[in-house]
């Protein structure tokens, strides 16, 4: 079976990202992880990713952050970015906010904890929505 696209995914959760890159590996897409939106820069830039799947909070670079600096790139904009976040379970003690994920011009956006088919669904739908616009 050829092989997908690539997907790059920047998380700090390492059970998550393992559990996430097994399951989108058996549907035959690449993955390539990093641990924090700096690295993930760095990852973009080397790897030239077809999907970015982007947690928001994370050490060194948050996701808000990363996100904004790849939709403000003309390189990178054309790259489509899943948001994933529980932001919304921790806005009384975190200093992200929703406004913040307003403003980064994500693809889409998902609540985390989110079930591994429906974030391999939302994947399959933004790389198909990316590949008719092309």
């Amino acid at each position: 079976m050829p092989t997908k696209a690539k997907i790059l995914m920047v998380d700090d959760d390492s059970d998550f990202v393992e559990a996430t890159k097994i399951m989108l590996e058996n549907k035959s897409y690449q993955v390539v992880t990093a641990c924090n939106g700096q690295e993930g820069l760095e990852k973009v830039e080397r790897e030239k990713p077809d999907l970015i799947i982007l947690d928001v909070m994370m050490p060194k670079k948050h996701g808000f952050e990363m996100c904004k600096e790849l939709k403000s790139n003309p390189k990178y904009v054309q790259i489509p970015v899943l948001l994933l976040t529980a932001v919304g379970q921790n806005i009384p003690t975190s200093t992200y906010t929703v406004e913040m994920g307003l403003h980064t011009e994500a693809d889409d956006y998902a609540e985390k904890p989110i079930e591994i088919d429906v974030l391999v669904a939302r994947v399959e739908e933004l790389l198909h929505r990316q590949n008719h616009t092309n």
